[in-house]
């Protein structure tokens, strides 16, 4: 690489990005030793000359600690990151625990993150290796449909595709006849490790959700629509992993050591009452689904429906079907 004012002042900033963090200093020596494995062992470099550099880059909003050390010698480091180690941690995390991404993208994705910050902390990041899952074969579509589907909810426009589900002999079929769906994009979200569009089905203008690696052929039309109150928290909140179906008003009891499941579930606002030292009672409105009743069914006896009668019936009739199944 040719040495030059330029050149000089970009790779001063890259090694201190790369090679400094808040446990890791270079003296001026090293940073000059450093410069010279890049552009030559002959190269020359003046202290005064990358400390005036040094402040052109903190000109530039880049921030370089000084630290003197014994007998007076500096010690130059870059601590200011995009992202806090604990952040990359998290993005790390999330990353590997995304069933849907495949292992090589995983491994790609994470090197890339190591990328934010210096190289001493980057080998402290979880290695992908430990972490093999097995992925998504749809997962190149959800690629390409999320910039697709965000795009629709940013226009307000109108989303058309297909929509399916795998048979028993894992081919992908189409509902609805391979018809087209047209829906009004409110939100995407990211739910027990898969994407979900939730949006305003225009044929029954119902609001409903829809996994994203099962859309195919998504196309974004003309038609633009505006979005009318709706609080996604609540919907998702209501809607037990992800099944639809009517609202009502549910009472369920709980043996005592649930209750931190329930609170997960629900929230420190869940309107809970005591029983007896050993039971309380969970009052809330909650969607009849087949999710509502396998996610009671969960607790075995520690959970109790008190209402709506017809919920209490469907655990009842499961539970003899259960019970059928083993005789």
């Amino acid at each position: 690489m040719e040495l030059n004012n330029n050149t000089r002042l970009l790779k001063l900033r890259d090694i201190l990005f790369e090679e400094t963090d808040e446990y890791h200093e270079l003296s001026m020596n090293e940073i000059i030793e450093k410069l010279r494995l890049v552009f030559g062992a002959d190269a020359k470099f003046d202290a005064r000359t990358l400390k005036r550099d040094m402040d052109v880059l903190e000109e530039a909003g880049y921030e370089i600690v000084r630290n003197q050390g014994q007998f007076g010698k500096m010690f130059y480091s870059c601590q200011d990151r995009v992202f806090e180690t604990y952040q990359l941690r998290l993005i790390n995390d999330a990353v590997l625990s995304a069933r849907f991404i495949t292992e090589k993208e995983k491994k790609d994705l994470i090197q890339q993150v190591k990328q934010l910050t210096s190289k001493h902390i980057a080998k402290t990041l979880p290695d992908p290796l430990l972490f093999s899952q097995s992925a998504n074969d749809d997962y190149q579509l959800v690629k390409l449909s999320i910039d697709s589907v965000h795009r629709a909810i940013s226009e307000q426009k109108v989303l058309l595709y297909q929509y399916g589900k795998y048979n028993m002999k894992k081919e992908f079929e189409y509902n609805r006849d391979g018809g087209t769906y047209y829906v009004e994009p409110y939100a995407l979200i990211w739910q027990n490790d898969f994407y979900y569009l939730i949006g305003k089905f225009k044929e029954t203008g119902e609001m409903r959700h829809y996994r994203l690696d099962r859309m195919r052929n998504i196309e974004l039309s003309d038609d633009r629509f505006k979005k009318e109150d709706f609080y996604i928290q609540d919907y998702v909140d209501h809607s037990f992993h992800m099944f639809a179906g009517e609202e009502e008003r549910v009472k369920i009891q709980f043996h005592v050591s649930l209750l931190n499941v329930v609170l997960d579930r629900f929230g420190l606002e869940a309107w809970i009452q005591p029983v007896d030292e050993e039971h309380f009672t969970l009052t809330t409105q909650a969607k009849m689904s087949t999710g509502l009743k396998s996610w009671i069914l969960t607790w075995g006896h520690k959970a109790k429906v008190l209402s709506p009668a017809s919920l209490k019936q469907q655990v009842i009739d499961e539970i003899e079907a259960m019970s059928k199944q083993y005789s």
